[in-house]
Formats: C-alpha cells, structure tokens, sequence
C-alpha cells in the first residue's frame, strides 16, 4: 500500500484492506496457464469454513447439489457404510431412511451477501439496465483497455501522468458519456466529478459514509473482489509475479477502490434522484451489517447435506483405492533393458501401464514434470524468457540454443504465423459471425490440411533434428562443475537403482487447433508449457561426456553404453516422440504398441466410435482429432484425478489406477534425512493439490471458478485471460466441455489423497515444519495417508488414524 495510506485510514482499516486484497488467488496468464486452486490464499481456514464463506459472500458454491450426490449414490458410487461414517464425523446422528431422508431434502440456502449495487437492483426497473451488470462490464472493459499491450490513444497521456490503475480509471470514466445513456439516469456522470482523486481518500470516505467496522470493512471487501474475481485474480498474478522478483504491484487494491467508488456513486445517486428506493437501501443496508457474521454461520448449517454427501463419496472412494492398493503384491524385480521416465501427470499412468505390459524387463518411473530444472528458456530470435518450472518457483537458470538450425527457426516462424490466430480472439468459435468468409477461409484452409494429412505413427516417431542448449546463471555461463551438480539433483530425486541401456525421460505437451486454454493441456508444473525443453536439456547434460566424468565424485557413475532419450508424450495422440534416436533396437516399436493400447483404452470416454475402430484407423482418427478446429474436446485432460502416491513404483505396477493417480517414485532407504521428500511435499503435491482443487471448483461452480462455454471464449489483450462472449469479468478455471460431456461429469470433485512411503516421524516432522504442509493437512484440503506394507494411516491434526 502507498505510503499516503496512513494519512486518511487508520492502521486498523489497512489490516483490513490488506485482508480482502490478499485473499484472492493468483490467476496465470492463457500462454502460461497453469491450474490454480482459487481458494488458495484461504487455506489457514477449514475448507468446510471456507465453503461457507465464499457461499454467503458471493454465492459460490465448492459442492456439489444434492440431486448430483444421490444419483451417484443410486448408482453405487457411494456406500450407506460412507454416509453414516460421513455424518458422525459432522455429529449428526441420524442412520438409515432417517438419515436418507435428511440428505434429499431439498436445499434451502439462506441469502447471500449484497453489495449496494445489488440492493439498487431490486428496485430497479425491467427496462433497465442492472447496475451489477453495467458495473463488472465497464471495470472489465477498462481493465483489458488497460492492460493491454497494444494500448489505446488514451494510454499516452496515462504513462505521462503516471497515474495508478485508480486514477487511470477516474480520468477515462469521467470522459465517458455514455454511462448515463446506457443507465437511463441523467445525472449519473456528474458523480464521478464528486469522486476523490486519490484512492486512499476514496476509501476512507466509503467507510465513514456506510458506516463500516474494521470487521465489516474486510468481509465487504472480500465480497467486492469476489464479485470481479477474475481480473483479481489477474491482479493477484501480478502482484505474485512482482514479489517473486523483489518488487511490488499494489493495483489489486486500486481495482478494490474502483469496485468501492462504483458503490458510492450508487448509492449517492440514488440518494439525490430515487429517495423512496434510497431510504429501503439504506434500511436493508443497516439490517445487513448488523446481521452478517450470522450469515456465515446460516450458510453453514445449510451446507451440511452437501458436506456430508461430498465426505461420503471421498470415503467410498478411499475405501476403494485403499483396499487396490493394500492387496497388489510386488513382483520380483527384473534386470532392465529400458527405463521409461514419466512426468507424474495423471495421464501418463495409463501409457507406463500400457508400456509395463509389453515386457517385464521395462521399467517406468515418475518425476516432477520439470525434471528438476529450475530454467527458464529463452526461444531464439526473440528476448524474452518463458518459465520451464512450476508458478510457485522462480527460475534460477536460462537456456537457449547455441547453435540454431536456421531451417527449423524459419519453419517455426512461418507455423507461429499463420497459427497466430490461434492464440487470440479470432481464433475462436465465436468469431465465426463478425468475420464472415474471411474467417471462413481460415477453417476451409485448417479442414483441408485435416483431410489431406496421412502422416502416421511411424512418421510421427522420426526424431526431429537435434540443437545444443547453453546453460547460464545469471549471465554467465555454467560449468561443467556446476551442471554436473544440477544433474546430481535431479538423479538424487529419481531414484534409480541401476541404469539400464536405453532411458527415456519423457515430458508431455499437448497440441490442439481453436483452443484459447490449450496451455491448460499442457505441463503444469511447466508453467503452462510442454516438457520438450526441460527433457531435452536434462538429456543433454546427463549424455555430455564432462559432466558425467564431474558426476563419478558425486556418487554416480554412469554406464559408457547408456543412453538417455528425451521424448514428448502427446497427450491427445497418445504418441511418444523421441528427440534423440534410441540406439537400441525395439524401443520404437515398444511406444508404437503402447500407444495403440493407450488409444483404446481412452476410447470408450473419448469417442465410443473410436471403439469399432482397427488399431491404425483409431490412431489416424486421434490424429485427426487434435488438428480438427471444430474439436471442443481435444482430450479429456487430468479430468477426474483424485491421489497422488509418493512410492516405488514395484509397489504400483499392474494396477490399474484408471488414470486418476499421480505416481511419483520415491525411495525412502535413499533419502536418510528426509529431504527429498521435503522437496516431494512442498513442491510437486502442492500442483497437484492445485490441479485437483481446480478441476474440483471448476465442477462444483462453474460460473464462479470456471470458464464457461468454449465455444463462446475470446482472448483479452491475446494473452491476459478469456472472456466469455464479448464482456462480463475475466474467466477463470476449465470451460465446461473440459469437464462435462454433454450427459455426465467426466471429473468427480474429491479433495486429494496424498500416499507416501516413508516412515510416519518422517512425514509428521515435515508437516509441522512447513505452515503450508498444516495448512493443508490439518484444514482438510487434502487427505494425508501413510502406507507402509498393508498398513494404510491417515494423518489428521497430528495424529494418525488407520484405515
């Protein structure tokens, strides 16, 4: 906050504020989408708590309706055995048609809270236009015009003036007059001339005119920046991204004063023109204060058929998932011919299992998707750095080709160039009607190249011409010694007891047309991008003749005849390509197989056509399916993942986990102090926590943490976000085609369940020392298991209770 805040609010009132502004979760950019849990910045309260908050405060909702839990419980998903357990955790002692009874009762949710625009709405005329729905459209309009690069005329004279976002907004609506023509109120432009000029007065004058306590201040607050919670969530990103890098951004709290300054034009508006409705304001006003802590409370007991329906689906589930994995029983461990190294992604279990199968002698592995490097990449020709690690880490290495094949960057561009389209607004379906044959041309041109492709599997397995990458820390370059310790990291984490022939270190991208959240298909835990740099980096370093001589003093001493492989796994296709052609013979042939049994095995969800297909048919049909415009399903994504286990993957292999598990292979005899599963817990189960908790949120609500109907998506500013349709607030979260098929929820919402094989002291140790590990734990946002033989334990407030 500015230093001028303390002259008009009092230390008090800046707690507040700092409260609601730091309430609402970072939201990445569409080039770097990654999933987020919207909720997060809330996670030191019980998530129970929190699904009432958000309830009262904005209407949202974090389950699903009744309706949804009992269908599921008519078709088995959920045990009577769960519901009773489910409702004597909550003390309610009911069993049987009793307790039935209580569950399908319809729900009657008490009021939410009202912002004054929404109160000047209930006596607002029909014919009208909503002050709610005037206010969101013209701070979202103004904040794209804002915050885009490509800047309006108007921007000139901002930068000049150095004016806040605030300011900004004060300056280009007081020029606005259309804003009393659309309102159809005359004077309605004279308020804003009234308006402080400095947000901090603007805020202080909001507080004393509606009468608000520090308490009431921070709740109303929350409630503002709820009701526009995409560009704060946009904001929070900045001010996340500023803080990474040592500074600060402070514009979220200026979006919260325009929300504010927007509530008291309102109200003075209709304080000088509307009397009678401005007197029935101010009483429902007054009322609502008074009242608003025992709306939480409302909201809450109203929500405890939901919560109770929500435990006894993760029971039944856990239950299910416990009892696979108590009763799988290792197999004896073979010599290996190949290793396989998978990013934990869900949707790589079912490849690694399809791949297992071919042979006992292969071996498959999982590791963070980043592979451990901490990089960023910068793309030839251009001078800009693109993050290769999760959004929580900062970047501490950058990459970049030393030698470019000319060829391949001329072929790039012209792709970037004519795809460009593919990446902004006119990209998308709903700007098939303002352009007309123009746009025409473009899906006539794309259906052709559909058509006329009849590129297949064995040409897509041809290994791409390789480029060398440099490696520098702030400006200068590593050395041998140094990448020799950075692979040492990263081997330290794999976990690998022997070396075999071939290892492939396989990332995943996915490639998709017409598709604004295609980054949200790709590597999560790549800032939003595919795996392609980081394997093919990581492969370098680990076949560089140097820094495997530099890595025999760190305790590694790689075979002469091993070969690391870098390859992409094609999410859609299901294919796997290698960057680097295997020297041993078979491998090729072993993805090509595996990859016709993933296909099936996806099929039945996808496409059931897809099933009366032969193999080569099938696989050009998925081929043809991730180039087809038209294709609002591309894949299914990690819709539908529920647990992350932290294991050795003897312990795993031949079940078939329906790929819904992360499965990250850990070795608890080679991690004596615990720190590489402090690095596990700290950074790969808290993306996968916020994948779950996206894809859980964007089901449960998906008007408030979704993004709606794709086909209606438009880029803001081409990277900013996504509007739905032309206006409204800044989109966040999966459109609903990511997670419904038109007939039933292809993602089931369940908090995460976390597995992990090591000793109990170990894991309760790191949980106490790290608040996050607490938070998420103790406050249930996900579910914390300790497996060690049979034995399966849950770890809740410090204690571990067994299965």
């Amino acid at each position: 906050m500015e230093a001028s805040t303390s002259k008009s609010l009092s230390e008090s009132q800046q707690q507040a504020l700092s409260i609601a502004t730091q309430s609402i979760a970072p939201n990445w950019p569409l080039d770097r989408m990654i999933a987020v849990n919207p909720l997060w910045q809330r996670i030191d309260h019980h998530f129970n708590q929190v699904a009432a908050d958000v309830s009262w405060l904005a209407s949202a909702r974090c389950h699903m309706d009744q309706a949804t839990y009992y269908a599921w419980y008519k078709d088995g998903r959920i045990d009577d055995s769960a519901l009773e357990k489910a409702a004597a955790e909550y003390d309610l002692e009911l069993r049987g048609d009793e307790l039935m009874g209580y569950l399908i009762t319809p729900e009657k949710r008490p009021d939410s809270w009202r912002n004054i625009a929404d109160w000047a709405d209930l006596s607002r005329s029909e014919n009208k236009m909503s002050w709610h729905d005037e206010i969101t459209h013209q701070i979202s309009q103004f904040c794209a015009a804002h915050y885009q690069q490509q800047r309006p005329m108007l921007q000139r004279q901002y930068r000049e003036q150095s004016m806040n976002l605030y300011q900004h907004w004060l300056y280009i609506t007081r020029q606005d007059r259309g804003l009393s023509i659309i309102m159809s109120e005359d004077e309605l432009n004279k308020e804003f001339d009234q308006l402080p000029e400095n947000q901090e007065e603007l805020i202080a004058l909001v507080i004393k005119e509606f009468g608000l306590s520090d308490a009431a201040l921070s709740l109303y607050c929350q409630a503002l920046l709820l009701d526009i919670n995409g560009w704060g969530a946009y904001l929070a990103y900045r001010r996340f991204e500023a803080e990474k890098s040592g500074s600060q951004d402070q514009d979220i709290l200026s979006l919260l004063a325009i929300k504010l300054a927007w509530e008291w034009v309102v109200w003075r508006y209709m304080s000088r023109h509307h009397q009678d409705d401005f007197d029935i304001l101010t009483q429902r006003w007054d009322n609502q204060l008074r009242n608003m802590h025992d709306l939480g409370g409302q909201h809450k007991i109203a929500l405890l058929p939901q919560m109770i329906w929500a435990r006894a689906l993760e029971l039944s589930e856990q239950t299910d998932l416990v009892k696979k994995l108590r009763s799988h029983h290792p197999e004896p461990a073979n010599t290996p011919s190949m290793q396989a190294i998978f990013c934990i992604d869900v949707r790589s279990e079912v490849y690694r299992r399809a791949l297992e199968q071919l042979s006992p002698n292969i071996e498959t592995y999982g590791f963070a998707g980043f592979f451990g490097l901490p990089i960023e990449y910068q793309q030839a020709g251009t001078q800009s750095f693109r993050p290769q690690l999760p959004g929580l880490i900062a970047p501490s290495v950058q990459v970049f080709e030393s030698h470019t094949d000319e060829e391949l960057l001329n072929e790039a561009s012209r792709e970037a160039s004519w795809h460009r389209w593919g990446s902004t607004a006119v990209a998308t379906f709903s700007m098939v009607e303002s352009m007309g044959w123009w746009y025409a041309f473009k899906m006539f041109k794309n259906t052709c190249l559909d058509l006329f492709s009849h590129q297949h599997a064995e040409e897509a397995a041809k290994p791409p011409k390789t480029v060398n990458w440099s490696l520098t820390r702030q400006g200068t370059a590593l050395t041998v010694q140094d990448q020799a310790e950075l692979a040492k990291g990263v081997l330290d984490v794999m976990g690998l007891k022997s070396f075999a022939e071939t290892i492939l270190l396989v990332g995943h991208g996915s490639n998709s047309r017409n598709n604004l959240q295609s980054a949200g298909l790709e590597c999560g835990a790549c800032g939003g991008q595919s795996g392609e740099i980081n394997v093919r980096v990581l492969a370098q370093l680990l076949n560089d003749a140097g820094v495997r001589e530099a890595l025999r003093s760190l305790g590694y001493d790689l075979p002469d005849n091993t070969q690391f492989v870098p390859a992409l796994h094609n999410t859609i296709t299901d294919h796997v390509t290698c960057y680097l052609h295997p020297k041993q013979e078979g491998v090729i042939h072993w993805l090509q197989q595996a990859t016709y049994f993933t296909q099936q095995e996806r099929a039945l969800d996808l496409d059931p056509k897809l099933m009366d297909m032969d193999k080569v048919e099938r696989d050009h049909a998925y081929q043809l399916r991730a180039k087809d415009w038209s294709q609002t399903r591309p894949e299914w994504g990690l819709a539908n993942n529920n647990a992350f286990v932290i294991a050795p993957r003897a312990l795993t292999r031949g079940l078939d986990l329906q790929g819904r598990s992360f499965l990250h292979d850990y070795q608890a005899d080679k991690d004596p102090d615990g720190s590489i599963l402090e690095r596990l817990l700290t950074a790969p189960m808290l993306v996968t926590h916020w994948i779950n908790m996206q894809y859980n949120l964007s089901t449960t609500d998906n008007f408030k943490f979704g993004s709606g109907n794709k086909v209606l998506h438009n880029a803001v500013g081409e990277h900013i976000g996504l509007f739905e349709g032309n206006g409204g607030d800044l989109r966040i979260g999966l459109a609903t085609q990511s997670i419904y098929d038109g007939e039933r929820w292809m993602h089931t919402p369940e908090r995460l369940n976390v597995f992990i094989h090591a000793p109990k002291d170990r894991i309760v140790e790191l949980v106490k020392k790290h608040s996050v590990l607490s938070h998420l734990v103790d406050n249930e946002w996900l579910y914390l298991f300790q497996w060690q033989d049979q034995h399966i334990a849950r770890l809740y407030e410090g204690d571990w209770q067994p299965m």
